[in-house]
C-alpha cells in the first residue's frame, strides 16, 4: 500500500508539472504574433473558435486578429466568428467586434446575422458592453441597417452612462454617412446631446453637430453658454470642435460694433504747485476708436484664455485663432507668449507653428519683438524651419531696436558665406528686404552687398547685384556713384546674370547726366567681346545700344529745335515702321544667302557711303546691329530688327523714347508668405500654401463674414432653461459636507422649535455640529432608560390607588397621552435626522 501510495503522489506531482509546462508554452503562444500562423492551420484556428471553452475560443480570437492585422487572410473565419457575437464573455466580444467592424463590408449578408446579438448587447447591464455595442453597429457599414442604427443611437441618447452617450454621439456621423436621409432625427438626437451635463459627452457631441449639419447655428442657440463653460474641462479633440464652432457662431451672431472716444487731456497752469492741485482745464484730445464687446461674446473670450495654458499646441493655435479673428489686439497679445513657447516642441510642430506665427506677424509685428532672439537660426534647423525663421527675422525688422538691428544684419550677413546655395540666396533676398523695410539702414545694407560682389561664389554675387539693383531703383539721383563702382567690377565677374545686371543699370543711368555720361564709353568696351558672351549679356549690350543710340538722338534734336515739342506718330509713320520692320525681317532671312538681289546691294553701299558723315555713336549703333544680324540667337535678332525700326527715322522718336525709356516701377520684395496672410490659421491649407489650389485642401472653409448690426439674433435666446432641482443633481453638483447641511436647514424649516431648553428642538433652533448632535443622542438614550424606570415604579404606585376617585383618573390619562405624543413626534424626528446623516457620512 506504501508503495502505491508513492506512486499516486508521483503522478499527481508529474500532472502539475505538466500543466504548468502546458500553460507556460499557451503563454508563449499567445505572446508571439507569428506563432500561431505558422504553427495552426486554418482547419485548426476553426475548430478553436467551434470550441465551447471560452479560453480556447479567446485564443483563437486572438489568432485570428494577429492574422488581420498582418494583412494576411482573415475572411474564411467569418462565419465562424460571427458565431461567438452572443459570447458573454467580454474579452471575446471586443476581438468579435473588432473583426466584424473591419470585415462587415465585404460580407454584409453575414454581417447582418450578428446584429441580433449586438442589439441585445445594447441593454446589457454593464455600460462598458453597451458602449462597444453601439460603437460595433454604427460601424458595420452596411446601408441596410441604417434604421437600426438610428434607433440604437436614440436609446444611447437616453442611457444613463455617460460613456454611452458619448458612443452615441459618435455614432451619429457614421449613421449620417451610412444614410442622409436619416438627417432630422439625428439633428434632433444632437440637440438632446448638445445639452448634456457631461462635458466629455458634448464635445464629441460638437464634433458631429461640425460634420452633420454645420450651418443650424439654431441648435447652439440655447446651449451657447453651457458649451462655453464645460470648454475648459474637455478633453483636447472635444477642445478643438468647439473652439471652431464658437468661432463660427461669434461672426454669425456678434457684429462688430466700434464707438469713438475722445481722449481728456487735462493742462495746468504754469504756476501750479506740485501737490496735485490742478487748476487747468480738461481739453479734447486725439479720437479713438473703441470696440464693444458683448457680454456672452466676452464670456467666450474669457473662456480662451484659461485655455492657453493647455499642452496641446492644436489648441493653443485654435485659441490663437479665435483671438485673431474675433477679439480686440489685448487678447491676442496675452496669446503670443504661449504661440512662441511651440518653438520647444520637436521640429514638425516648430513648422506648423511657425507658419501660423508668420501669418499673425504680417498682421501685428510688434507683440513678437520681445521674443526675437527665439527666431535665430541654429546650425542643427532644416531648410523648411530656418527659411521660415529668415522671414520673421526680416518682417520684424523694422520694429526691434537697433541693439537687434545690427545683431539680425550680422547673421544674415554670415549666413550669406554659407556654402549652402539655398541659405545664401535666402539670406541676400533677407537683408534686401530689411533695406526696404528701414529706410536707416538702408546704406548698410548696400555695403555688405557691394562687398559680396568680388565673391568667387557666382550665386552670391548674381543674388546681390539682383537686390542691389532694386536698392538702386528705389532712389536713382542718390546711386551715381554706386553704378559706376558696380561699372568697375564687370573686368572681374564672370557670371551672366550679374554681368548682365550691372550693363542694365548702366543703360539706366544713361540719360541721368549727359555730361558724366560714361554709357558710351562702357557700350565700347562690351562691343570687343560681344562674340565671345552669353545669350543673355548680348542682349543687355544690344538694349544698351539702343538706348545709348535715343539719347544721342534726343539731344541732338533738343540742339537743334529746342523749342519744338517731339512730333506725335500719325497712321501713316506707325505703317512706315511696320513696313520697315517686314523689310528688314525679309532682309534677314535672305542674309545668308549666297546671291544677294540687287536692291539689297545698292543699300548697303548708301549706307557705306553715309558712314563718314556720321558721328561715333551712330557707327557703334550700326556695328551692334551688324553684329546682332549674324548672331545665331534667333531671339536677339528679333530684338535687334525691333530696336532698328524703332529708331529708323531720328525726327520720329516718340514710341521709341515710350518704349526704351519709360519710368520702370520701383521694385518691393514682399514676404514669400504674403500670399497667404488671409487663410485661416490653424489649418492645413495655410502650412501647404498655393500648392493646396486656389480653394484649398477639401474640407477647408473660411470663416463667414460678421453679422451686420441689427441682424444678429436676440440673445434673449442664448438664455439657459432652468431646470428644477432633483436628488441626482444635488449629488452631482454638492458634496457631502454641504448635503449635510442643506438637509439639516431643511429639517430646521419643517418642524418649528418646541422648547426653549435643552433637548431636540434646542438644538435645531441653536446651530450646532453633528459632534453635538450624536453627544445630545446618547443623553436623550440614557434620560429615556431613567424616565421608563420611573414609569415602572409609577404603575405601581397607581394600581394602589386605582381605588380613589375615577374623575381625576381620566384626566390625568389625557396629559399623559398628549405628553407621550409629543415625546415620540420628536423621537421620530430625530432617528430620521440621525439615519440620514449617517447615510450621508457613509
Amino acid at each position: 500500500m506504501e508503495t502505491i501510495s508513492r506512486i499516486s503522489s508521483m503522478l499527481e506531482t508529474a500532472r502539475e508539472l505538466t500543466l504548468e509546462a502546458a500553460q507556460a508554452a499557451a503563454s508563449n503562444r499567445s505572446s508571439n504574433p507569428d506563432y500561431g500562423s505558422r504553427t495552426y492551420s486554418v482547419s485548426h484556428i476553426k475548430k478553436l473558435l467551434d470550441s465551447r471553452h471560452e479560453r480556447e475560443v479567446l485564443d483563437g480570437m486572438r489568432r485570428v486578429i494577429s492574422l488581420m492585422y498582418r494583412s494576411e487572410p482573415s475572411l474564411p473565419f467569418f462565419s465562424a466568428v460571427v458565431k461567438n457575437a452572443a459570447t458573454p464573455n467580454l474579452e471575446v466580444k471586443k476581438l468579435v467586434y473588432i473583426y466584424l467592424v473591419h470585415h462587415a463590408e465585404a460580407e454584409p449578408d453575414l454581417a447582418l446575422l450578428s446584429i441580433n446579438a449586438i442589439q441585445k448587447s445594447l441593454t446589457d447591464q454593464n455600460p462598458q458592453i453597451r458602449t462597444i455595442a453601439l460603437r460595433t453597429m454604427s460601424g458595420i457599414r452596411v446601408p441596410v441597417i441604417s434604421q437600426i442604427v438610428s434607433l440604437a443611437i436614440k436609446r444611447g441618447c437616453g442611457d444613463m452612462s455617460p460613456h454611452v452617450r458619448k458612443a452615441a454621439a459618435l455614432a451619429i456621423p457614421k449613421c449620417y454617412r451610412l444614410d442622409p436621409n436619416t438627417l432630422p432625427q439625428l439633428i434632433g438626437y444632437l440637440s438632446t446631446l448638445l445639452g448634456d451635463p457631461q462635458y466629455f459627452v458634448v464635445g464629441p457631441a460638437v464634433a458631429a453637430f461640425l460634420e452633420v449639419c454645420p450651418d443650424q447655428i439654431d441648435l447652439i442657440h440655447k446651449h451657447y453658454r453651457s458649451l462655453v463653460k464645460k470648454l475648459v474641462d474637455m478633453d483636447e479633440w472635444g477642445q478643438l470642435a468647439t473652439l471652431r464652432l464658437l468661432t463660427i457662431y461669434a461672426r454669425k451672431c456678434f457684429p462688430r460694433k466700434s464707438q469713438k472716444i475722445k481722449q481728456a487731456v487735462t493742462t495746468k497752469s504754469f504756476y501750479d504747485n506740485d501737490e496735485g492741485q490742478v487748476q487747468g482745464k480738461p481739453v479734447d484730445g486725439a479720437e479713438y476708436e473703441v470696440q464693444l464687446v458683448d457680454p456672452d461674446f466676452e464670456l467666450l473670450l474669457r473662456a480662451c484664455k484659461l485655455l492657453l495654458q493647455n499642452r496641446n499646441s492644436a489648441v493653443i493655435v485654435s485659441v490663437v485663432r479665435c483671438f485673431f479673428h474675433l477679439a480686440p489686439p489685448d487678447y491676442l497679445q496675452s496669446a503670443i507668449g504661449p504661440l512662441v513657447a511651440l518653438l520647444r516642441c520637436p521640429q514638425d510642430m516648430q513648422h506648423i507653428a511657425l507658419y501660423n506665427i508668420v501669418a499673425v506677424a504680417l498682421r501685428d509685428p510688434r507683440p513678437f519683438t520681445k521674443y526675437i532672439s527665439r527666431f535665430l537660426v541654429h546650425a542643427s534647423d532644416p531648410l523648411h524651419i530656418w527659411r521660415l525663421k529668415l522671414e520673421i527675422l526680416t518682417i520684424l525688422f523694422p520694429y526691434c531696436g537697433q541693439h537687434w538691428k545690427g545683431v539680425i544684419i550680422s547673421e544674415l550677413e554670415h549666413f550669406s558665406a554659407s556654402a549652402d546655395p539655398e541659405l545664401v540666396r535666402e539670406s541676400v533676398r533677407a537683408i534686401g528686404r530689411c533695406a526696404q523695410g528701414d529706410a536707416n539702414t538702408a546704406d548698410l545694407c548696400l555695403r555688405i552687398l557691394l562687398s559680396q560682389i568680388s565673391s568667387l561664389d557666382g550665386n552670391l554675387v548674381s543674388e546681390s547685384l539682383t537686390v542691389i539693383r532694386h536698392l538702386i531703383q528705389q532712389d536713382p539721383p542718390s546711386h551715381k556713384q554706386t553704378v559706376v563702382k558696380l561699372v568697375s567690377h564687370l573686368g572681374t565677374t564672370t557670371n551672366p546674370d550679374a554681368r548682365a545686371t550691372i550693363i542694365w543699370l548702366v543703360g539706366e543711368f544713361a540719360g541721368v547726366d549727359p555730361r558724366h555720361n560714361i554709357a558710351p564709353d562702357v557700350l565700347r568696351v562690351l562691343i570687343r567681346s560681344f562674340a565671345d558672351e552669353t545669350e543673355i549679356v548680348k542682349q543687355q549690350v544690344v538694349l544698351l545700344g539702343a538706348k545709348v543710340y535715343l539719347h544721342h538722338l534726343l539731344q541732338k534734336s533738343s540742339t537743334e529745335t529746342p523749342d519744338q515739342a517731339l512730333p506725335s506718330i500719325d497712321n501713316a509713320t506707325a505703317t512706315r515702321l511696320g513696313e520697315a520692320i517686314e523689310n528688314e525681317w525679309t532682309s534677314d532671312q535672305r542674309g545668308n544667302e549666297p546671291h544677294m538681289e540687287g536692291t539689297q546691294q545698292s543699300g548697303e553701299a548708301e549706307e557705306i557711303a553715309n558712314e563718314e558723315n556720321e558721328d561715333r555713336i551712330t557707327m557703334l549703333w550700326r556695328y551692334i546691329l551688324l553684329l546682332a544680324r549674324y548672331d545665331p540667337s534667333y531671339d536677339l535678332r528679333d530684338r535687334a530688327r525691333l530696336y532698328k525700326a524703332l529708331l529708323a527715322t531720328p525726327s520720329s522718336t516718340q514710341l521709341a523714347n515710350l518704349l526704351l525709356l519709360a519710368p520702370k516701377p520701383v521694385p518691393h520684395a514682399p514676404s514669400p508668405s504674403e500670399t497667404r496672410k488671409d487663410l485661416l490659421l490653424g489649418t492645413a491649407t495655410l502650412v501647404i500654401g498655393q500648392e493646396a489650389g486656389h480653394h484649398g485642401l477639401r474640407g477647408y472653409a473660411n470663416l463667414p463674414d460678421w453679422v451686420e448690426p441689427g441682424q444678429e439674433p436676440d440673445s434673449s435666446l442664448r438664455a439657459e432653461e432652468i431646470k428644477p432641482e432633483t436628488s441626482t443633481t444635488l449629488d452631482a453638483s454638492m458634496t457631502a459636507g454641504a448635503r449635510l447641511d442643506k438637509a439639516l436647514r431643511e429639517h430646521k424649516s419643517i418642524v418649528p422649535p418646541q422648547r426653549s431648553g435643552g433637548g431636540v428642538s434646542g438644538a435645531i433652533s441653536g446651530k450646532k455640529t453633528l459632534d453635538q448632535w450624536l453627544d445630545e443622542e446618547e443623553e436623550t438614550d440614557a434620560e429615556s432608560e431613567t424616565e421608563e424606570e420611573t414609569d415602572s415604579e409609577e404603575e405601581t404606585g397607581s394600581e394602589e390607588d386605582s381605588e380613589d376617585g375615577s374623575d381625576n383618573d381620566s384626566e390625568d390619562e389625557d396629559e399623559d397621552e398628549n405628553d407621550d405624543s409629543e415625546v415620540d413626534d420628536t423621537d421620530s424626528e430625530t432617528e430620521a435626522v440621525h439615519k440620514e446623516a449617517q447615510q450621508l457620512l457613509k
